[in-house]
């Protein structure tokens, strides 16, 4: 039965005003979705600024240097009428020979504690005789050295005021996402208490050290805002601003501020002890790339591969050279700037699960973690050497140890190897980095001392399909691992 025109008429007249409210439904559903994670630019930033500023310090260092003499002093003959007008004129000069000058640098800090506790870089106050503290109120108190650690720059102060100062929280940089706003504080050029803002352009950035994690910023930095506050909006620390990249020296918009996840606890152990106190695990490492992945038998290109174990935690609990490091303390490894990072970050003495791949197959081991501040020092130990004879492998030119090898490169006694004499420059060695002078310790994460070892282990591996070959290679008695192409050797 077909609808009649009054029908459809009806029809209509219900579903239209239906769909349009739901249209309109939708689109303030929508509205408020997109809506919601995005923040609004701040209209000003003055409130935040006069908020934090009485926590925020100019800091002022004194260092005596001795001053170059600038070349013999002229001679003037006893008695001249002279005599008296270039000694007055030496002892008036700055360059006068012998005589010290006093050297002034500035820098920021901030306070964090109501007793007088103050962050600030290492590279500030480094080797300074004295530390002046200027504070937004307009008094100076001078300063004390608690604590540094130059492998994070960063220096902890301390102050005796007569009464309470203001001071800042922590916040959580890890929560801080790149386009967040950030206000940095210092004391750029010595134009004290000085504001600038910008938004986290970065993170996760490493400079230099072992133990970075700087976020970047936009903010204007410039010389003197070292070791003053990133703040975010709420008015707490995320980062303590280190370093600008810039050819000229000024602000272009690139600078870094260490996060506060590193800092904070690099300022509590200063704090506590004096000094930094990280876990050691005691293995050297180096990243696992997709080829040395392939010569191990790895699925993919992760963890942190052991080349050297010496004395020490690892050693104790059976890690060994060729090892794959996969897990510490319950979490996978990405790499070797994340395991150090979380070694360093681990109590010492806590007995901590590692998870290695080994020939093939997973093993968990217990390291109890040492030291590293104490253990730095340490020498790793290796085997005995033999006999000689020379060949060529792999496109490599090698001799088998002789004393007078081991006596021209100056090769200790405990360590065992082949010798490379020589190294094609368009050979694939060669462009990994493999030069004369180096020793092959290993093969196949088996250990080499003579032509005819390498050549088993060449042989070995290819009939185990294996496309590559891991060597191990040392030079000036540091390892790292190697993986040469099989298919046309």
């Amino acid at each position: 039965m077909k609808p009649n025109a009054q029908t459809a008429s009806v029809s209509r007249s219900l579903h239209v005003p239906a769909i349009a409210a739901l249209l309109a439904l939708s689109a303030f559903v929508m509205a408020l979705f997109f809506a919601q994670p995005a923040k609004a630019a701040p209209e000003s930033f003055a409130d935040l600024a006069q908020q934090v500023s009485p926590s925020v310090v100019n800091i002022t260092t004194s260092t005596n240097v001795a001053a170059p003499s600038g070349g013999p002093a002229p001679v003037v003959p006893e008695g001249s009428p002279f005599e008296d007008f270039f000694r007055d004129f030496m002892e008036r000069e700055d360059g006068a020979p012998n005589r010290p000058r006093r050297s002034q640098a500035l820098g920021s800090g901030f306070v964090i504690s109501e007793d007088g506790f103050i962050v600030t870089n290492n590279h500030v106050i480094a080797n300074a005789d004295e530390i002046l503290i200027e504070f937004f109120e307009g008094f100076e108190l001078e300063a004390e050295v608690i604590g540094t650690d130059p492998n994070t720059d960063l220096a902890l102060l301390k102050v005796d005021p007569d009464e309470p100062l203001s001071f800042v929280p922590w916040g959580d940089s890890d929560t801080s996402r790149v386009g967040d706003w950030v206000m940095a504080m210092g004391n750029p050029l010595g134009q004290g208490f000085s504001v600038s803002a910008g938004i986290v352009s970065a993170r996760g950035r490493a400079l230099s050290g072992s133990y970075d994690d700087y976020i970047q910023t936009d903010a204007a930095i410039n010389r003197g805002n070292s070791g003053g506050p990133l703040f975010n909006m709420d008015g707490e620390v995320i980062g303590v601003n280190t370093a600008i990249l810039s050819p000229n020296g000024g602000s272009i918009g690139i600078g870094f501020a260490m996060s506060s996840r590193v800092a904070t606890g690099v300022i509590n152990q200063l704090q506590e002890f004096g000094e930094t106190r990280r876990g050691w695990l005691g293995v050297r490492i180096q990243d696992v790339t997709d080829d040395l992945a392939e010569g191990l038998g790895l699925e993919e290109a992760r963890g942190a591969l052991v080349t050297d174990v010496p004395e020490g935690p690892s050693m104790e609990a059976g890690i060994t050279a060729g090892d794959v490091i996969l897990e510490f303390d319950g979490r996978e490894v990405g790499d070797t700037r994340e395991l150090v990072q979380r070694v360093g970050n681990t109590t010492i003495g806590k007995a901590v699960d590692v998870v290695v791949f080994r020939d093939g197959s997973l093993e968990t081991l217990s390291v109890t973690l040492g030291r590293r501040e104490e253990a730095e020092g340490a020498v790793p130990a290796s085997a005995p050497a033999d006999a000689p004879i020379e060949g060529e492998v792999l496109e490599l030119t090698l001799s088998e140890m002789t004393d007078e090898l081991r006596a021209e490169l100056n090769i200790p006694e405990s360590t065992s190897g082949l010798v490379v004499t020589d190294v094609a420059e368009e050979s694939e060695a060669f462009g990994k980095g493999v030069r004369s002078g180096d020793v092959i310790t290993e093969a196949g994460q088996q250990s080499v001392e003579t032509i005819a070892d390498l050549e088993d282990r060449v042989e070995e591996a290819r009939e185990a399909g294996r496309k590559s070959l891991l060597l191990l290679v040392r030079r000036d008695g540091d390892p790292r691992f190697v993986a040469l192409s099989l298919e046309d050797s």
